[in-house]
């Protein structure tokens, strides 16, 4: 899926792409708990770079959570980006954050951040090198020693037991209320718009891309998370 096409889409479902997905609650909960342990030792003034940052889910629970540190909300699609606006004002915590709409390369270089956030972004991606370019253009926008949290959907797709995992991730979405319209574009996103890969080879890209080697903190079905340092060399 082009760019173009990628933020058509999510500028559609941007109204309506929490409720759409409530369900899933449990498992976002979840992530965000071992999130919090991954990221505790950052600094109490730290700031945070939310690449992909949607309705702004985790920016939320991150600015309760740590009220001292400031966001940087990152997403080309400007109506996901007005959720996660009125999600801040909403919640108190906008005059931490800044907005911007765009891809990685038209964010500034500097000033470097403390730790970022990936959450189903770079499975977008199906060419291994423009998934290792993304991932080298987050290492550069963070300090060396930085944190990265790094979460995507990841399997052997060419193995027996994929085709187990898949169906009981459709049934968890299912019995989550996901509409079933949406679960058919979900099934075919997943066959011709998602790069499903390895949760090995997602951990090597992201380490060719100038962090040490990611330890996976999180799994959940399909999604996989990874924690992992911007390397000195980056």
């Amino acid at each position: 899926m082009r760019d173009e096409e990628l933020r058509a889409l999510f500028d559609q479902q941007a109204a309506g792409y929490d409720q759409q997905w409530a369900g899933m609650a449990p498992i976002r909960e979840a992530l965000y708990l071992l999130l919090d342990a991954l990221f505790a030792e950052l600094p109490a003034d730290a700031r945070v770079l939310c690449v992909g940052a949607g309705t702004g889910a985790e920016i939320g629970h991150l600015a309760a959570r740590f009220p001292g540190w400031r966001f940087t909300a990152l997403d080309p699609s400007e109506a996901m980006l007005d959720v996660c606006r009125q999600r801040a004002q909403r919640e108190g915590f906008a005059h931490r954050c800044e907005f911007h709409a765009g891809y990685l390369d038209t964010l500034a270089d500097e000033p470097l951040y403390d730790g970022a956030t990936c959450f189903l972004v770079s499975q977008f991606l199906l060419e291994p090198q423009a998934r290792t370019r993304f991932f080298r253009q987050i290492a550069q926008r963070l300090k060396p020693g930085g944190l990265l949290a790094n979460a995507d959907l990841a399997a052997d797709i060419h193995a027996p037991a994929y085709e187990v995992l898949l169906r009981n991730w459709m049934t968890l979405m299912s019995g989550a209320g996901v509409q079933p319209q949406m679960l058919e574009r979900v099934r075919i996103a997943y066959a011709r718009d998602v790069a499903v890969l390895p949760a090995q080879q997602v951990a090597g890209i992201i380490q060719a891309a100038g962090f040490a080697a990611p330890v996976q903190f999180f799994q959940a079905g399909l999604m996989h998370g990874w924690g992992c340092q911007r390397a000195a060399d980056a």
